[in-house]
């Protein structure tokens, strides 16, 4: 893994920023593995604003621990816009977050497809009482490191986008 600092001092600016908001954050994470939550609880002070953090890397996890319907998730395959939404839907709905951030993706070096490439990811941000947002990158051949921290500062720059 590479250097955090980065992400460690945008986490940290984030945090502050919800916390001026009195806004509380969960992760719904599939091929970051968590990493977005250690991100944020590596900063002293941060669990007055993260709630909690799921680590969904199975598809039955992402549907007994989040609510995403199997059904969905077979026909549009994990990676993919419906899930990434229906995560961060089902983080608020299984926590007491005002804003979730939900990511899924391909890391690699393998299991990518022709229609699903490796550094393909999927992420959304759901909003309590609000819209969800979704974002769709390709961060192409890079190592499974590298795409898993593009992950983060993607995840973390779509929070700090919802932020009033």
């Amino acid at each position: 893994m590479t250097d955090l600092a980065p992400l460690l001092d945008t986490a940290e600016a984030l945090l502050e920023r919800c916390r001026r908001a009195g806004v509380m954050v969960a992760t719904a994470e599939s091929c970051t593995g968590g990493l977005i939550a250690a991100v944020l609880t590596e900063i002293p002070g941060s669990s007055d604003v993260v709630d909690r953090g799921f680590v969904t890397y199975s598809n039955s996890a992402k549907s007994e621990c989040l609510g995403v319907d199997p059904a969905v998730i077979a026909r549009d395959g994990a990676v993919s816009e419906a899930v990434a939404r229906l995560m961060a839907e089902g983080a608020l709905a299984h926590s007491a977050a005002d804003r979730a951030v939900a990511v899924t993706g391909v890391a690699g070096p393998g299991g990518g497809t022709a229609a699903k490439p490796v550094g393909l990811v999927h992420l959304a941000v759901a909003v309590r009482d609000g819209p969800t947002i979704h974002r769709e990158i390709r961060l192409g051949p890079r190592t499974r490191s590298e795409i898993r921290l593009a992950t983060v500062a993607t995840a973390l720059e779509m929070l700090a986008a919802s932020l009033p």
